[in-house]
């Protein structure tokens, strides 16, 4: 599932950068935590590599 923000693209950016390791569980916060805990690295991969050219800021900007 590509991601629908840019917003949701970095929280799964940074919950995938907790799964493979390369930063802390304790430094996210918010969507990025609940991310780490319920998807896969696999779907954190999918919805991180979203290419953010025509994606609004956040959702409610659509």
């Amino acid at each position: 599932m590509p991601a629908r923000s840019k917003a949701q693209q970095q929280a799964a950016g940074a919950a995938l950068s907790a799964k493979r390791g390369d930063t802390k569980v304790g430094s996210l916060k918010g969507a990025s935590r609940s991310m780490y805990k319920s998807m896969s690295e696999k779907e954190l991969d999918k919805m991180a590599s979203t290419k953010t050219r025509k994606l609004p800021k956040h959702k409610s900007e659509r």
